[in-house]
């Protein structure tokens, strides 16, 4: 049976599955909260943890799949993340299991999404260009979107909630092992020296493209999203069941960044995908603005379908501008510096939290709206030639 599903399909669903496991915490963090008694702090600590885990192996284990194959480093990607799951699961309240569980679960994220992009990058081989990149980014998408909001509901539901939200994971995982286990890989020429590798990659993080189209706008790509459901929704009071709203929330965010992938396509130019999600993040800041001064909760149904335009389109965008210049042999590596840098976003909760200590909600917002903004001429100016072999 898994061998009648498309090649790149069977590698995508080993991406929807652990970016499930990575996020389905961001349901969690009222839960450890309220029930647990956590501090602020403490709820930050986690949420950060997973960022620590990830960025380096994203670093060490692209070049690693470069090297060796997607499918030799894939294969323990499976197996972590289960584990990851299961140590949160029997952490119960316990402060630091919970941060090693959270840590797996970044290394796990980590070691899938570098190879796992350029994995189904060159499984679309024959396709329109970008396709790899649309087919990556809703992967990733839709599982990111469909962890938290599974879990918040059966968080705020069902009994035991430090336990049961992640059993559907488990389950999940079940299901997507068997399927992606034995992925084919196309046979790719992964012989090149190690100096001219090097020399390659060099060439394009030094790149125009790369520094005015990718360093500036990518932090943007989980800032914008984290924002949207960690940061927004504290201007005003959510009401009933907050931590099903705060799933929904997440899931109505990067559920959004899904279903805006045809526009992407038709955008076509990265400059131009990249450019309107900056605009998008503009857009949905100002809705925060006018959030924080009405505290008219319900805003957050605006300006989370904006925000998570702005990930969709800024996720795509970002990942048509790599393929666009990156050898064949240095995919996952350079996959890998890109998603490192779209983590850095995962940082805007906590500047968010030390900005409000000397600014507004108002201030803050539109200082966040200024830096997209002039973002965008500088994106802009930056265009993609074609890859230049060394």
């Amino acid at each position: 049976m898994p061998q009648r599903l498309p090649a790149w399909f069977r590698v995508a669903a080993t991406m929807f599955a652990v970016g499930w496991g990575a996020n389905q915490f961001a349901a969690m963090l009222l839960v450890y909260r309220d029930e647990d008694g956590f501090s602020g702090e403490a709820v930050t600590a986690l949420f950060g943890a997973y960022a620590l885990g990830l960025i380096p192996a994203l670093l060490v284990v692209g070049p690693i799949s470069d090297r060796f194959g997607r499918r030799v480093v894939m294969r323990p990607v499976l197996v972590l993340s289960v584990v990851a799951t299961i140590v949160l699961i029997v952490a119960d309240d316990v402060l630091w299991v919970l941060l090693v569980g959270r840590l797996l679960a970044g290394v796990a994220s980590g070691a899938a999404f570098a190879p796992g992009t350029a994995w189904v990058k060159e499984m679309s081989a024959g396709r329109p260009g970008g396709t790899g990149a649309r087919r990556a980014t809703l992967a990733l998408s839709a599982g990111f979107g469909s962890g938290p909001l599974v879990a918040g509901v059966v968080a705020q539901w069902l009994p035991a909630p430090t336990v049961l939200p992640y059993v559907p994971h488990l389950a999940l995982m079940a299901l997507v092992c068997a399927i992606a286990w034995n992925a084919p890989e196309l046979p790719i020429d992964r012989t090149i020296g190690a100096d001219r590798r090097r020399t390659e990659v060099a060439h394009v993080l030094r790149s125009r493209p790369f520094v005015l189209g990718i360093v500036l706008s990518a932090p943007w790509v989980f800032g914008s999203a984290c924002v949207s459901f960690a940061t927004i929704p504290t201007f005003g009071d959510l009401g009933v069941a907050p931590v099903a709203v705060t799933g929904a929330l997440a899931g109505l965010t990067l559920w959004t960044g899904v279903a805006v992938q045809p526009l992407g396509r038709r955008l076509g130019d990265p400059r131009r995908i990249i450019a309107v999600g900056l605009a998008c993040v503009a857009a949905g800041l100002l809705t925060g603005l006018v959030l924080a001064a009405t505290g008219a909760a319900w805003l957050v149904l605006v300006s989370a379908p904006l925000l998570g335009t702005a990930y969709g389109l800024l996720m795509v965008g970002g990942l048509m501008t790599i393929e666009s210049l990156a050898h064949p042999a240095d995919l996952g590596t350079l996959n890998g510096i890109f998603y490192s840098l779209t983590y850095l976003g995962f940082a805007a909760p906590l500047l968010s939290t030390l900005a409000l200590r000397t600014l507004s909600p108002e201030e803050l917002m539109l200082v966040g709206t200024a830096v997209a903004l002039l973002t965008i001429p500088v994106a802009w100016v930056s265009r993609a030639r074609a890859r230049t072999r060394v």
